[in-house]
């Protein structure tokens, strides 16, 4: 009584509340922020400092490609990555 091997069954939808992304970047970056500024206050964390700031540094990066990326969806371009339509507001 299974699904046959040649049918594909479609996973269930994400709850709304995980498809947020600007929530989680926002608890990420605030996350390395504090351990950052923990690596420079507290002297035996000192060797943390390039691991923190490298930490600040590709998060910065990442959300930077992605509001580029959103850019892209919100003008229609053919290159935009797609899976992103749902992050951008209604006009």
């Amino acid at each position: 009584m299974g699904i046959e091997p040649d049918q594909h069954r479609e996973p269930p939808r994400l709850p709304r509340a995980l498809l947020k992304v600007w929530p989680i970047i926002a608890v990420a970056a605030m996350a390395w922020l504090v351990a950052a500024v923990a690596a420079f206050v507290v002297p035996s964390l000192a060797p943390w400092r390039p691991v923190t700031l490298a930490g600040l540094a590709t998060g910065l990066l990442g959300t930077s490609i992605f509001v580029w990326q959103l850019a892209a969806v919100r003008r229609g371009a053919r290159g935009a990555q797609s899976g992103l339509e749902t992050h951008v507001a209604p006009k």
